[in-house]
């Protein structure tokens, strides 16, 4: 559970720490390059989930928030995860989750920062790719559990 609780705090603080960056540094809807063709840093708020979808449904995101870190904390009291790895997704989908339910809560919208230059894609902030990451971390720990286990 300690490994779980750092990885979960270090995510926080650092998804924080660069949205209070990004908005000290730039205005609503300004944009500068980060890494030429790669990506830029534009500051935008979104006030719906993953890909700006459901604008304006607040309320809707912070009780799914709450009710997947419920199912969580529930999970780690119930089956006690002694995998790294599985202990590692699940701390980065919290921490994310944490990281844009903070925003939400307090600001009312989250601080989204990063957008690719090579190609289409809605901008996302440090909190998102953590959520991606610990989701794709886990499909890898399940198949892995069940080819360990032998289940197909």
């Amino acid at each position: 559970m300690l490994l779980f609780l750092i990885i979960t705090f270090s995510i926080i603080v650092f998804d924080q720490i660069t949205k209070v960056l990004i908005t000290n540094t730039l205005s609503l809807g300004e944009s500068i390059i980060a890494i030429p063709k790669l990506f830029n840093f534009t500051y935008v708020e979104n006030r719906g989930a993953a890909f700006g979808l459901l604008q304006g449904a607040r309320v809707f995101f912070i009780v799914i928030t709450v009710v997947i870190l419920f199912l969580v904390i529930l999970y780690f009291i119930k089956k006690k995860p002694q995998s790294a790895l599985e202990k590692t997704a699940l701390a980065f989908i919290a921490g994310g989750a944490i990281g844009n339910f903070i925003d939400r809560v307090y600001l009312g919208y989250v601080r989204d920062f990063i957008e690719t230059a090579f190609m289409n894609f809605p901008v996302f902030n440090v909190a998102d790719c953590f959520v991606c990451i610990g989701a794709a971390l886990y499909i890898i720990f399940v198949l892995c559990e069940e080819k360990i286990n032998g289940k197909n």
